[in-house]
């Protein structure tokens, strides 16, 4: 775990449009659902762990997690959830002043992840840290400090703002990287076609 206080943040709700509907983070890669295994690598790394997710909470009653859903209005994507995280960390967790946020379909996330972040936000003087690989940005895949929340609130709502990178860029974000051999570690499954290629990863490389 990291040293600096972190809440881990799933975005799980997503139309999944590609994919015919349904919680993609449902999907099941090498044996265990990918929502599974984004929670097994992010838990460790974090001081608590959420879930942002639309509908029915009781869907991911397994994981155990708090269910958090999007508390601005319309489906506004990402920048939504991540607000939603924000919000829950300043009520539920005062003294958490961080939190990290990462897809619900990327299987094979890095045990580093948040470390990396931190580290890429610090050494850079920074306030946001989001995540590369290769030569492919992940802004989802990201810190985000708590003490924002306000501004991102009025990104979204009284600017209709919706791209990440567009918000990002007014505060200043870092970049931490990883390599995409011999696994992106941020791979993420949209379609049939990804299901069976991450199956193969998984196959291929079971500490992936």
């Amino acid at each position: 775990m990291t040293d600096v206080p972190t809440l881990g943040l799933v975005l799980a709700g997503g139309l999944a449009r590609r994919m015919g509907g349904g919680d993609k983070p449902l999907t099941q890669i090498g044996g265990a659902t990918i929502l599974s295994r984004v929670i097994g690598r992010l838990k460790p790394q974090c001081t608590r762990l959420i879930l942002n997710a639309n509908g029915d909470p009781a869907r991911f009653a397994e994981t155990g997690l708090p269910v958090v859903a999007d508390n601005v209005p319309g489906f506004a994507g990402p920048l939504a959830g991540i607000l939603a995280g924000l919000d829950w960390a300043a009520a539920h967790a005062p003294d958490v002043p961080f939190v990290a946020s990462v897809p619900g379909d990327c299987p094979f996330l890095p045990r580093d992840l948040v470390a990396s972040l931190h580290q890429a936000r610090t050494a850079t003087g920074l306030p946001l840290a989001c995540a590369r690989s290769g030569e492919w940005r992940h802004p989802v895949v990201g810190i985000w400090p708590v003490a924002l929340r306000a501004d991102l609130r009025r990104a979204l709502v009284d600017e209709d703002m919706r791209k990440i990178e567009i918000w990002t860029a007014r505060h200043g974000v870092a970049l931490a990287d990883w390599p995409v051999d011999p696994v992106d570690p941020f791979f993420n499954v949209n379609t049939p076609e990804d299901v069976a290629a991450a199956e193969r990863v998984a196959a291929q490389h079971p500490d992936a």
